[in-house]
């Protein structure tokens, strides 16, 4: 990665939106997921690794592949840390530090944004996810 550890770790929780500093460190995130073991890294501790500032680990992590993007955690956590964020920020800046954005919106097809079959849903997040 081209950002120093601190920067990456910075520009994380911007990406995310997440104060890693509220997490209470109760497990409720960790014992709603349901991909919970199926995971090296559990959702408790994404949060406590990227409050601690162990970015490296978390982006080595087979954990970032495992989260389903459920947001179970998110609405489990009593104090609003939200790891699904977390853990989805850390993909995107691992797969654009391999290359950046793969997609733009010239490689969606114009007719997805009418296919009534198509979620809109899905549309927004390959822009959101692809297009920064």
């Amino acid at each position: 990665m081209s950002l120093d550890t601190k920067d990456l770790a910075e520009s994380i929780a911007v990406m995310s939106g997440v104060d890693a500093k509220k997490c209470m460190k109760c497990g409720k995130c960790t014992a709603t997921c349901p991909s919970n073991e199926y995971m090296d890294v559990h959702p408790h501790r994404f949060v406590m690794l990227a409050e601690e500032g162990d970015i490296e680990t978390l982006l080595q992590s087979k954990s970032l592949w495992k989260c389903l993007s459920c947001f179970a955690c998110v609405e489990r956590c009593p104090r609003g840390v939200e790891p699904a964020n977390l853990i989805e920020a850390i993909r995107l800046t691992l797969v654009r530090g391999k290359g950046g954005s793969y997609k733009s919106p010239d490689d969606i097809p114009q007719l997805a944004a009418f296919d009534e079959e198509i979620p809109q849903q899905l549309v927004t997040s390959v822009l959101r996810k692809y297009n920064r």
